[in-house]
């Protein structure tokens, strides 16, 4: 099967801000606060930025870009790529030694940030309603690098994955083949996850001036306030993670409030089967749950293309994008995104019934979204054939849709069995006196590792460790049992997602 790889064709890259603002240039595009600008008020604007970062860098260098979720922010950004320079757009949270190490791995030769500093400049440095010089700008092509995202580096130090324009734009072309379609040029869309990561950046951002939409930007989550926002503008899309969709349901007249939602897209962490129940239960709406990765431009797959109500499923591939499941043994125990799911399983002589039952496979994928490696000697990206392993572990149920199990880097092995640590803290989310928890292996001289629960108690006075030990035993195997300690809180990336790394060291 061939699937067209965006790193190698020679054609120019869209401009999803010149496009928008020959569709609709009276249209609004972005509101943030009291602001609003057209499509065409973004136009000039991003002219001007691509022409002021020109004068101050070569073409292909790198442009840091550490600011909140704002108007700035997108007229950067669009300004960086239409200058044919890359993008690396930074978390503005980050320590001063995180972002110097970002800074530097980059090489970036410029930073813009809301603080001067030291070889930074502030957005308004960039001129951004003045009249651009006469010079032209570089033609830029599909397969340039357009952005750097670095990871959250679960395994080490962040690695920037090298995103080419081509590879941004296929995404956007995979999910247009869904029908209905998720985004139109009519929705208005709420922008509340940080433009830093590759959800809020492509699929937020990217979608907004892929289709021409308007885009109500928030720096700053808060439930109340944000559902005061999504009324005041009559928000028809929400691009949210698991702990937005968790906060909301628990706010007074949250139905009322998002009566005019019509596609509620949830991801960039796993989404707990009761926190959708509970969202159901308190606005008679259902969520899309998407999976994919920074690398991967980001989205993979999404309950957009399965049944939208599954728990716990993160749905099929989307169109465009093939993926299978491999054990780790090497046998490929499932595979789609050539035909429909049947088909699939006919041609790998495998059943429904044999898919339900397999173990559960690493994530394989391929398509044109993929990323070209990491920066700088594209190293770790797909192989020869357009294959790249994720890391992650799933399943296939018997309707052919997909379930996570966890990393491949967070498999626990006691006395040689698999233990995946997502199943214990399913178990340890079902107790009603846990409001969370996070499972890693640690060495142990009996069975080489042992699960341990990292725990935060959702009551006072909070259960024992002892008493969630009991537990535990009631609902898995007696080598699965953790052991388990009380924490005042987990760490967490921006978008939600627990930070193991630093619980394991």
């Amino acid at each position: 099967m061939s699937v067209p790889d965006s790193c190698l064709v020679d054609e120019a890259a869209r401009d999803p801000v010149a496009a928008a603002a020959a569709r609709r240039p009276s249209g609004p595009a972005l509101i943030t606060g009291e602001t609003s600008l057209t499509w065409s008020d973004v136009d000039r604007r991003v002219t001007a930025a691509a022409h002021r970062i020109a004068a101050l860098v070569p073409p292909g260098e790198r442009v840091a870009i550490v600011l909140g979720t704002s108007a700035d922010f997108a007229v950067t950004y669009f300004g960086v790529l239409r200058a044919g320079r890359v993008a690396v757009p930074l978390n503005p949270g980050y320590t001063p030694a995180e972002l110097d190490f970002a800074i530097t791995d980059s090489g970036a030769a410029l930073v813009v940030a809301e603080e001067p500093g030291p070889g930074r400049v502030r957005p308004l440095d960039l001129d951004l309603d003045g009249e651009p010089p006469a010079a032209g700008l570089p033609d830029v092509r599909a397969r340039d690098l357009a952005v750097l995202l670095y990871t959250s580096g679960t395994s080490g130090r962040p690695k920037g994955a090298m995103l080419t324009h081509g590879a941004l734009a296929a995404n956007h072309e995979q999910l247009d083949a869904i029908d209905p379609p998720v985004v139109g040029p009519e929705d208005v869309v709420l922008l509340g996850v940080p433009l830093f990561h590759a959800y809020g950046l492509n699929t937020g951002l990217g979608s907004v001036a892929h289709h021409a939409a308007t885009g109500v930007q928030i720096d700053r989550f808060d439930p109340a306030a944000s559902l005061a926002v999504i009324v005041e503008h009559g928000v028809t899309v929400v691009v949210g993670v698991p702990g937005m969709y968790a906060a909301w349901s628990r706010q007074p007249g949250v139905e009322i409030a998002l009566r005019s939602v019509r596609s509620a897209v949830c991801g960039a962490a796993p989404l707990a089967p009761d926190e959708m129940a509970r969202f159901g239960a308190a606005t008679g709406r259902g969520i899309l749950v998407g999976y994919g990765l920074t690398e991967t431009a980001p989205v993979l797959t999404t309950t957009a293309v399965s049944d939208r109500g599954k728990p716990g499923s993160i749905g099929r591939p989307l169109p465009g994008v093939a993926l299978r499941l491999r054990s780790a043994a090497g046998q490929v125990l499932w595979e789609d995104g050539t035909a429909t799911p049947e088909e699939d399983l006919a041609e790998l002589d495998l059943s429904v019934e044999d898919v339900a039952g397999t173990d559960p496979g690493e994530i394989e994928v391929r398509g044109a979204n993929l990323f070209s490696g990491y920066w700088p000697d594209r190293r770790g990206g797909p192989d020869a054939a357009g294959w790249w392993a994720t890391g992650d572990v799933a399943y296939a149920d018997g309707d052919g849709d997909l379930h996570l199990v966890d990393r491949v880097d967070d498999l626990i092995l006691v006395h040689g069995f698999n233990v995946y640590p997502a199943e214990i803290e399913r178990v340890l989310g079902s107790h009603p006196g846990v409001a969370e928890s996070a499972v890693v292996g640690v060495p142990d001289d009996g069975s080489g590792q042992r699960p341990h629960a990292f725990v935060v108690a959702a009551i006072d006075p909070p259960p024992t460790p002892a008493e969630l030990q009991v537990y535990c035993a009631a609902h898995l195997a007696r080598f699965k049992l953790p052991t388990v300690e009380l924490v005042r809180e987990l760490p967490h990336s921006a978008t939600g997602k627990v930070r193991k790394r630093e619980l394991r060291s």
